[in-house]
């Protein structure tokens, strides 16, 4: 497996990008409580564990990128963005988040968007899955010599 090669740097960066993951869904959404944010509607029981699986898979996704991998970045990338993006909103509170309320309003936001946030986090964590698994396979694919690089260097396939 290609997380047991890791080197401790990798395991640093996966930890830290996990931590940074937490705080920065976590303070706006208030599961940690500060006195710069409120929340309407209490948290879920899922929320906690939902965004804890999520900024494990993030600050892995992160990790890949401390040694570059011959992978389709722009791609991995979106998808990260995407879980990443789908996780916050899964966890925050439904009248809370204007877009919701401008969207749907508070009546909409309790009835349609709060029981539709288990599904969000659910592709939240599909999309962040895709985009390590694309990452980690790159890791994995064959050196091969192109005939754009010196003969001592190469690409991955």
């Amino acid at each position: 497996m290609v997380l047991a090669s890791w080197p401790a740097r990798r395991w640093l960066v996966a930890l830290a990008a996990a931590a940074g993951f937490v705080l920065v869904v976590a303070v706006p959404t208030d599961l940690i409580d500060t006195p710069v944010f409120g929340r309407e509607v209490p948290p879920t029981w899922w929320a906690w564990p939902s965004l804890l699986v999520s900024s494990l898979l993030g600050g892995a996704l992160v990790a890949t990128y401390v040694r570059a991998a011959q992978v389709d970045e722009a791609s991995t990338r979106r998808g990260g963005w995407v879980g990443a993006l789908l996780t916050y909103f899964a966890v925050g509170c439904p009248v809370c988040n204007k877009l919701v309320l401008l969207a749907l309003g508070t009546a909409g936001a309790m009835t349609w968007f709060e029981p539709f946030q288990p599904v969000l986090q659910g592709v939240a964590v599909l999309f962040l899955l895709w985009a390590l698994r694309r990452r980690l396979l790159g890791e994995l694919s064959c050196s091969v010599a192109t005939p754009e690089t010196p003969l001592g260097d190469t690409v991955r396939a």
